[in-house]
């Protein structure tokens, strides 16, 4: 089995080897896994109960106060499995192969898709907000009233600009660092990406992770994972566009950062990708910092 899995594009952490080790647990326990689509689901349970990243706990906190997670896999015989707008489930990557094992559907959200989890064994109610995330929802004065008053309040805070963190400095807030992973046993291909989304959203948003082709992609050519800024992704399909570039004859390094060029050019914003093929790993970020890890057994 071979793995790479990625612990989210953004500012570059102020613990890069804590969190590397992490990631190279993750990917380890990914590379011992039985087939692709178990390898990805554990590297990523790894990276979702842990608060260095934004999955599961220590997710994004939305306007409301409430962390909903995301995620979504894909298997290279096109089979997708999505799940979103969760509150209390830290591992959104096993509700999103509950989606494509169990059900005829694509894509399962809000309360239903926490029900459909308890129903499988996925534990749902779990506290995902950390002493920090609780802290800086607090001191940003939240909104009580209904979606406009969300909206007004949110517009100072949410973003890729400076605004992005309202308060504190923009390099505290933990919106980029959605975690995936891609995993091939040599036949297959498996793609996986959960995310808690970005903080100071509004409640209810959904971003580009569990959307097919945008924070996820996975054919027999291989598979992508993407990070970043999820408005700006979705609007180019970015994952999509990088396993196209390795049906194209690419490998999977210069699909990564052929990707990453035209989102680029096309959105000025930030994002990384994770790509892999038949023959290599590759990675790409316009960002301060992404980290990865890749296993092999």
């Amino acid at each position: 089995m071979r793995i790479i899995a990625h612990g989210g594009a953004g500012g570059a952490p102020d613990d890069p080897e804590p969190r590397q080790a992490v990631l190279d647990e993750a990917a380890a326990r990914g590379a011992d896994a039985a087939t692709p689509l178990d390898a990805v689901e554990s590297a990523v349970g790894v990276l979702e109960s842990d608060p260095r990243f934004n999955a599961g706990v220590g997710g994004a906190v939305q306007s409301d106060g409430v962390v909903r997670t995301d995620a979504g896999v894909m298997t290279s015989d096109r089979e997708v499995g999505a799940a979103c707008s969760m509150p209390g489930v830290e591992r959104a990557a096993s509700v999103a192969r509950v989606v494509r094992d169990e059900t005829p559907h694509v894509f399962v959200s809000g309360e239903h898709a926490v029900e459909l989890a308890d129903e499988f064994g996925v534990e749902t109610g779990v506290d995902l907000l950390t002493d920090e995330t609780r802290e800086r929802y607090e001191e940003e004065d939240p909104p009580c009233g209904g979606p406009r008053e969300h909206l007004d309040w949110l517009a100072s805070r949410f973003g890729s600009g400076d605004d992005q963190a309202g308060e504190r400095s923009k390099d505290d807030a933990p919106d980029h660092d959605t975690v995936g992973a891609v995993a091939t046993d040599g036949d297959a291909f498996a793609a996986v990406t959960s995310t808690g989304g970005r903080s100071f959203a509004l409640a209810g948003r959904v971003g580009d992770v569990p959307q097919v082709g945008s924070g996820f992609f996975c054919t027999e050519a291989g598979g992508a994972s993407a990070t970043g800024a999820g408005e700006d992704i979705a609007r180019v399909t970015l994952s999509r566009r990088a396993v196209g570039h390795l049906e194209d004859g690419l490998g999977a390094q210069a699909a990564a950062e052929r990707a990453i060029d035209e989102f680029e050019e096309q959105t000025g914003s930030g994002a990384g990708v994770i790509v892999l093929g038949d023959d290599e790993a590759g990675s790409s970020f316009n960002t301060e910092g992404m980290q990865t890890s890749v296993a092999e057994r």
